[in-house]
């Protein structure tokens, strides 16, 4: 194990990286329920995307730990699950296999430029100003994660200003105990700190009436639900039918588009933030990206193993797969190789059996992890200079934006703009790296697209 993984190498053991993949799984469990609730809206089978949803989570986070031994897990996305019921099958009146068939033709379009290097390149022609932006940012992103899921922040009906919520529920209560409790474990540096607080406030939540098991299904009920979506691309009613209409073609083009930029930039938002903070991709690395052929550093490997991902899962019957943001738990609490994305994907595994106890982990227990993450990865902020406007405006916008429109990509997009425009001012355009400049208008476009895709 350790010369397979290189511990040693890394700095950490294995009870810590135990450790850390518990703390992934349990901030990220959630999309075992959620995500087969929110495509099950689109008439799929409760029971298939649950399946499908563990299935692509486990083959996802194996590549990412066995091949590219980086501590990432992947699965369905938050936001693009919701894209993909509420936009492209209930606004623009696609079939679910139509759509899944659409995710099936983003993944292969994400391994044909991972293959090509293109999405490594596009990492490399970022400005450090703008990295270090994108790594603070994720850390608001993932706080505001943190708050949203308990409902402490609300929107009244009518009324776009956030409040605090009323500090009347149980939830609000047990989430404020397990902050306080969490932030008081990392500021004595207890070992394991994150995942003591996960655990001990699902159990504080146990007398509160919180921590409750959930209305799950049996795991030989989904298996009997797994081929309604299984292959399903693959049939008349899939592929067969997405490109049968020449007057839906532009459509259907704009609408991998549009899931194929978000997916990417998701992920490379993802590894630029939490990567570089915490050493796993380092400058060595973007040296042996340069200079290797095929996939031999780590970020290759990584790039590869998330594209490969989201074909795997819309084969299986699920929205697009991609690196979760709440990795960065399992990051804080001192995950370092792919021994932790396999400790995640043992816990998927199991989850299919004992999905309703999985269930019973309450939002209230995981949101206070997410939100010290957060506040431990805004240290990036630091490195950039804010008294000079020329990187703080465009670092500004790629760091608010990303939780402000809870989108990674959209915080990405943001800081291009604006970074692309400060240059211009400046007529220092010839300074924009060109992947910048085709980037910055791929997002332009994507804006525009979709506000044609919205009338």
């Amino acid at each position: 194990m350790e010369k397979f993984f290189k511990l040693k190498e890394n700095g950490t053991t294995v009870g810590r990286e135990v450790i850390a993949g518990l703390t992934t799984f349990f901030a990220m469990a959630y999309i075992i329920i959620v995500n087969p609730n929110i495509l099950s809206s689109a008439e799929m089978e409760w029971g298939a995307v649950f399946l499908a949803t563990i299935i692509a989570s486990i083959v996802g986070t194996l590549i990412m730990g066995l091949v590219a031994n980086v501590p990432y897990a992947q699965a369905p996305g938050m936001g693009l699950n919701a894209f993909f019921v509420y936009t492209v099958c209930f606004g623009l009146g696609f079939t679910w296999q139509q759509a899944l068939s659409m995710v099936f033709i983003c993944g292969l379009i994400n391994i044909i430029i991972t293959v090509t290097k293109i999405r490594k390149f596009i990492i490399k022609s970022i400005p450090r100003s703008l990295q270090n932006a994108i790594g603070g940012g994720i850390g608001i992103f993932v706080a505001y994660i943190g708050f949203l899921n308990v409902d402490i922040i609300t929107f009244s009906e009518g009324d776009p200003v956030p409040a605090l919520a009323t500090l009347n529920s149980p939830t609000l209560w047990l989430f404020l105990i397990g902050l306080a409790l969490t932030v008081i474990l990392l500021v004595c540096k207890v070992k394991g700190a994150i995942l003591i607080g996960i655990i001990a406030t699902a159990i504080i939540g146990i007398p509160m009436g919180v921590t409750t098991t959930g209305d799950t299904i049996s795991f030989t009920e989904a298996c009997q639900q797994l081929p309604t979506t299984f292959g399903a691309i693959f049939t008349s009613q899939g592929l067969g039918s997405l490109f049968a209409d020449a007057a839906k073609i532009p459509l259907v083009l704009i609408t991998i588009f549009a899931f194929s930029i978000s997916d990417t930039f998701d992920t490379i938002g993802t590894f630029i933030g939490t990567g570089r903070r915490s050493g796993i991709f380092t400058d060595e690395d973007e040296k042996a990206m340069e200079t290797s052929v095929g996939f031999k550093s780590k970020m290759d490997k990584a790039l590869f193993a998330d594209a490969t991902a989201t074909s795997i899962g819309a084969i299986f019957g699920t929205s697009n797969t991609t690196t979760f943001v709440e990795s960065a738990a399992g990051i804080g609490a001192g995950g370092r190789t792919g021994l932790t994305s396999v400790i995640v994907a043992l816990c998927f595994a199991i989850s299919a059996f004992l999905a309703t106890f999985v269930s019973a982990i309450p939002s209230a227990a995981t949101a206070p992890a997410l939100v010290a993450v957060g506040i431990m990865m805004m240290s990036s902020f630091k490195e950039i200079q804010w008294d000079n406007l020329d990187e703080a405006i465009p670092a500004f916008f790629a760091g608010i934006f990303m939780a402000l429109c809870y989108s990674i990509s959209y915080g990405i997009a943001a800081g291009f703009i604006f970074y692309c425009i400060t240059k211009i001012c400046k007529k220092q355009a010839k300074d924009v790296h060109p992947l910048l400049w085709v980037c910055t208008g791929l997002f332009v476009l994507n804006f525009i697209l979709l506000a044609v895709i919205a009338k």
